[in-house]
């Protein structure tokens, strides 16, 4: 009998796991979204490395910047 009660107390818990994990998915989706569209999580780590890395082209003034651009 208590082995019994010991399964059904973890299935149970085990249960709750999966819809708290399922409830956070949902919540962070939900949050994640802004006016201009849907969070996109590999948006963000693509720009946070890019973050990260040193800087390929460096300006002195905005005349060095324009001739870069054009």
């Amino acid at each position: 009998m208590r082995q019994i009660t010991l399964e059904k107390l973890n299935n149970n818990i085990l249960s709750l796991q999966r819809e708290i994990n399922m409830l956070r998915s949902f919540i962070v989706g939900a949050i994640g979204q802004d006016k201009e569209g849907k969070y996109n999580p590999e948006f963000i780590k693509k720009t946070l490395k890019i973050n990260k890395e040193r800087a390929r082209h460096s300006f002195k003034d905005k005349n060095s910047f324009l001739a870069k651009i054009k």
